[in-house]
């Protein structure tokens, strides 16, 4: 009779490989850079409205697809970070660095204003385990106004959400 302890053990396999097969990737998204080359460089305006990228990015990811966020410390981005766009130009730390905290996928991202009439908005997309850049996006922002902060914001959340669909994130 030890029908029952075989058939419990089973269930208990399925389960787990069940709860497994069903975890949610891990993105980290780290906090935006401003790279502002205009006549008159990082305002206190400009580098307010930079910081809410990330935060707006992470909501709006959180929104549209099944993601985990994972949250990786100030103190260490900018310990991994010495200079303006390192880790935009050498993601394979940025991959290290998501990794220290569980991450799947890491979004490096930078807000490069050329101009007071428009700027872009930057985001890398890099897969942890390889430390392989998948995905390179720029959005053209039109102006500082909050909606179209949000619209390119949602724009950027939109294709990322479409590349890691397509590459089994």
């Amino acid at each position: 009779m030890n029908v029952f302890p075989c058939t419990g053990l089973a269930v208990l396999a399925a389960l787990l490989l069940a709860g497994n097969a069903a975890a949610a990737p891990r993105i980290a998204v780290l906090n935006f850079e401003l790279n502002d080359i205009t006549s008159l460089p990082n305002t206190a305006d400009e580098q307010r409205r930079t910081a809410t990228f990330a935060p707006l990015l992470s909501q709006q990811l959180k929104t549209l697809g099944a993601y985990e966020l994972v949250d990786i410390p100030v103190a260490a981005q900018t310990a991994a970070n010495p200079s303006l766009g390192y880790l935009f130009n050498f993601y394979g730390l940025a991959a290290q660095l998501g990794q220290q905290y569980g991450a799947d996928w890491v979004i490096i991202g930078q807000h490069s204003k050329p101009s007071f009439l428009f700027s872009y908005l930057m985001a890398e997309v890099v897969e942890v385990k390889q430390q392989k850049l998948i995905g390179s996006f720029a959005i053209e922002l039109k102006g500082t106004h909050e909606k179209v902060t949000q619209r390119g914001v949602k724009n950027l959340a939109q294709r990322i959400v479409e590349l890691l669909g397509r590459d089994g994130g």
